[in-house]
């Protein structure tokens, strides 16, 4: 199996490609075509207001989460966003 530049995707041995050939998937691996990221959706934006609200009830004086406060911080989140109508 032969190896690619990362830089300009040319076979560093020659032992099965021809000179100058290009593999294709070699140079799209390092482009960078960088999407801008997207935009979070309203029942997204409503679930991380909630669970801002209430994780504090499921957290240790510490900081720490409590046993399964995680899963029920989330579970108390989504709750309130259906009970808000959101």
């Amino acid at each position: 199996m032969s190896r690619y530049c990362p830089r300009c995707g040319e076979a560093l041995h020659h032992d099965s490609t021809r000179k100058g050939e290009v593999r294709k998937t070699a140079r799209r691996a390092y482009e960078k075509t960088e999407k801008p990221p997207r935009k979070p959706s309203a029942a997204n934006l409503a679930y991380s207001k909630a669970f801002k609200e209430v994780e504090g009830k499921y957290k240790k004086k510490g900081g720490g989460w409590k046993k399964d406060g995680f899963k029920n911080a989330g579970a108390a989140a989504r709750r309130l966003v259906k009970k808000r109508g959101g």
